[in-house]
């Protein structure tokens, strides 16, 4: 989850040029994706969705070494599921590799970059031979082209009130229990998401992506909410939404 507001504002790239990148640029990768690089990674440095950076920067040349593997990924031969999870791990094994750029001298994502280029415009993750940013990543091919709003608890932007990184990899073949999973357990941390008699305080998650769950983020928290949230919710009285402050410190 990059940059929300602004990149709207600023969208430059060629919508043709991803539509052509989403599609296929046949590499000399062998069809579908080898994730256990990045799936003993996870095991090893994430920890109920908190990340140990140091672990991670004693890895990094393995964490580099999968990015190389999907920078040469040919897309034409996966499944639309499968490019879904392939979009996923790239933002957020890439999102880790720019951390460490920096690590351990930041103590947020945000202090990367400057004040005219944030960390989500930098155009440093490779792929096929071209240079994109986070911001086209997430705001050019995972939400125009998969339209799921689930996405939003699927990436992961390395800090504290974003949804928890899941220490596994995600794969075509088991993405829509993931993305279930992840969006039932954002939706029901009341960390992230609490009813104080009869204002809902959720996560500005909600109020920044709120055209992605059809400009009804109430009636998606409601879908997601279990227990005591959802009797509550469901209680018949008029639920006000308010929005909780954005902790961007480091998820770690």
């Amino acid at each position: 989850m990059g940059n929300p507001i602004s990149f709207y504002k600023k969208a430059g790239a060629s919508v043709l040029f991803f539509m052509v990148l989403f599609l296929a640029f046949p590499g000399p990768c062998p069809a579908g994706v080898d994730n256990r690089i990045y799936a003993g990674l996870l095991k090893k440095h994430v920890f109920r969705g908190r990340v140990d950076y140091d672990g991670f920067k004693q890895d990094e040349k393995r964490l580099d070494e999968y990015l190389e593997l999907l920078s040469r990924t040919d897309l034409e031969s996966l499944s639309r599921s499968g490019r879904f999870a392939f979009y996923i791990n790239l933002y957020n094994a890439a999102t880790i590799q720019l951390v460490l750029t920096e690590y351990p001298g930041i103590n947020s994502i945000k202090e990367i970059g400057s004040f005219f280029s944030g960390p989500w415009s930098r155009k440093f993750i490779s792929l096929n031979g071209r240079k994109l940013s986070l911001d086209q990543v997430e705001h050019d091919i995972l939400r125009p082209f998969f339209k799921d709003p689930r996405v939003h608890f699927a990436v992961n932007c390395a800090s504290k009130s974003c949804p928890a990184l899941l220490n596994v990899p995600y794969e075509g073949k088991t993405l829509e229990t993931q993305l279930d999973d992840q969006a039932t357990a954002f939706i029901n941390d009341p960390r992230r998401n609490t009813l104080r008699g009869t204002t809902l305080f959720a996560s500005r998650i909600f109020d920044w992506f709120r055209e992605d769950f059809n400009d009804n983020p109430l009636g998606f928290i409601r879908q997601y909410a279990r227990g005591e949230l959802k009797e509550n919710l469901d209680g018949g009285k008029e639920i006000k939404l308010d929005f909780l402050p954005y902790d961007w410190s480091l998820n770690r």
